[in-house]
C-alpha cells in the first residue's frame, strides 16, 4: 500500500486543546488542562512511538505557543522539516469530557488560524512528496474553509502526481461544516475520489453515496463498502471501526478492513474504565497504516488495539511504542517486569 520505505506525511492542522479536569464541565472549575493536538499530528506522532518514519505538514503560529507545538511533536520523533511558521493564532478546542451517561463535548475555536489562513502556493509539495511512503490527511481540512478545500485537494493531487498512495481520514464534524457548507458530500467525495486508503464507517458512506446504511448491521457494513468502491474506483481499502457506547466509561469496539475482493472484522472488544477517547480513532489510523502492509488481520487487530489503548491515556496523542502495543496483543495484563 505504501510506496517503499520513506515517511508517511501527515498534513493538517494542530490546535490547543483545553479541558475541564476529569468528570466536570467547562468552567465547573477555574481551571483548564492543556495540551497539543491534532488530527494528522495524532497519526504522526503514533506512527513515530510505533518507531515508523512519519513527518507533520502544516503552519504553526510564530512565538511560543507555535513554539510547544513543534516540540510536541518533534520529541515524539516526527520530522518537522516541512513545518511552516507564520503570523496569527493557533486555533483551540475546548472539551467537555463525558462522565456516567453524559456524553464528552466539543467547541472549536479555530476561525483565521495560522493554518487556514495559508495558501496552497506556500507548500512545496514535489519537495515535501519525495520519497515519501504515503500521504495522510483527513475531511477536517476542507471542513475549515472554501480555501482549505482548495489546500486539501491541492496536497492530494500532487500526491497522485507523484505516485503517492493517499490515505484520507473522513473525520466528519458537523459544526465545522456548518460555518461555509450545508451539503459537504460533494466536497468529501473529490477528496475521496483521489484516495487510495479512506478510513469511514458505513455512516460516513451514507453521507457520501447519499444512501441509508446501517452500521450496526455487518452486512449493511459490506454492502457500504461495496457501493463506496464501485463509485470511488481509486479506492484500494476502507478502514473502519464499529463502536457501541454504553456508558462515557464503557464502549464495545471492533475494527474492520474492506477491498473489493473481501473484508476482514475482529471481534468485539470491551473497553471499560475509560479515561478519554478524544484522539482514538486517529490511533486506529496509525495503527492500520503501520500495519496494512502485513495483511487485513494483522493491520484490523493492530488498529484496534491502539485505539484501545488510547482510551486510557489522557490526551489526544498515542504514546504507546511497538514493544507496548505487542505486549497488549498477548492479552496479558499482568505487570510487566
Amino acid at each position: 500500500m505504501t510506496r517503499g520505505d520513506g515517511a508517511t506525511i501527515c498534513f493538517g492542522e494542530m490546535l490547543l486543546r483545553l479541558s475541564a479536569p476529569a468528570a466536570e464541565t467547562l468552567f465547573q472549575q477555574d481551571r483548564l488542562d492543556a495540551c497539543f493536538v491534532g488530527a494528522e499530528a495524532n497519526v504522526a506522532v503514533a506512527l513515530a512511538r510505533l518507531g515508523r518514519p512519519s513527518a507533520l505538514v502544516t503552519t504553526l503560529p510564530d512565538g511560543p505557543i507555535g513554539d510547544g507545538a513543534l516540540d510536541t511533536v518533534r520529541r515524539a520523533g516526527v520530522d518537522v522539516r516541512h513545518v511552516l511558521r507564520a503570523p496569527g493564532r493557533m486555533g483551540l478546542y475546548y472539551l467537555s469530557p463525558g462522565s456516567g451517561l453524559r456524553q464528552p463535548a466539543i467547541i472549536y475555536d479555530r476561525q483565521n488560524s495560522s493554518f487556514a489562513l495559508t495558501g496552497a502556493e506556500a507548500y512545496d509539495w514535489p519537495t515535501i512528496l519525495g520519497k515519501a511512503a504515503m500521504l495522510h490527511l483527513s475531511g477536517i481540512i476542507p471542513a475549515l474553509t472554501p480555501d482549505t478545500h482548495a489546500l486539501s485537494l491541492t496536497a492530494m493531487k500532487a500526491a497522485r502526481a507523484a505516485g503517492v498512495p493517499v490515505s484520507f481520514d473522513g473525520n466528519y464534524r458537523a459544526s465545522l461544516w456548518q460555518a461555509w457548507c450545508t451539503d459537504p458530500a460533494p466536497v468529501l467525495a473529490r477528496h475521496v475520489e483521489l484516495a487510495d486508503l479512506f478510513f469511514g464507517n458505513a455512516r460516513d458512506l451514507s453521507l457520501l453515496l447519499n444512501t441509508p446504511f446501517d452500521n450496526g448491521d455487518p452486512q449493511q457494513r459490506r454492502a457500504a463498502a461495496l457501493a463506496a468502491f464501485g463509485r470511488f474506483p481509486n479506492l484500494r481499502h476502507i478502514a473502519s471501526t464499529h463502536r457501541c457506547v454504553i456508558h462515557a466509561g464503557l464502549h464495545h469496539l471492533s475494527a474492520r478492513i474492506d477491498t473489493p475482493d473481501g473484508f476482514f472484522e475482529t471481534p468485539d472488544m470491551e473497553v471499560g474504565g475509560i479515561v478519554d477517547r478524544i484522539g482514538t480513532g486517529d490511533a486506529f489510523a496509525a495503527g492500520v497504516i503501520a500495519h496494512l502492509a502485513e495483511g487485513l488481520e494483522q493491520a484490523a487487530h493492530a488498529g484496534l488495539a491502539l485505539a484501545a489503548l488510547n482510551h486510557f491515556i489522557r490526551g489526544d496523542m498515542s504514546p504507546v511504542t511497538a514493544t507496548e502495543l505487542a505486549a497488549f496483543q498477548t492479552g496479558s495484563g499482568d505487570v510487566r517486569r
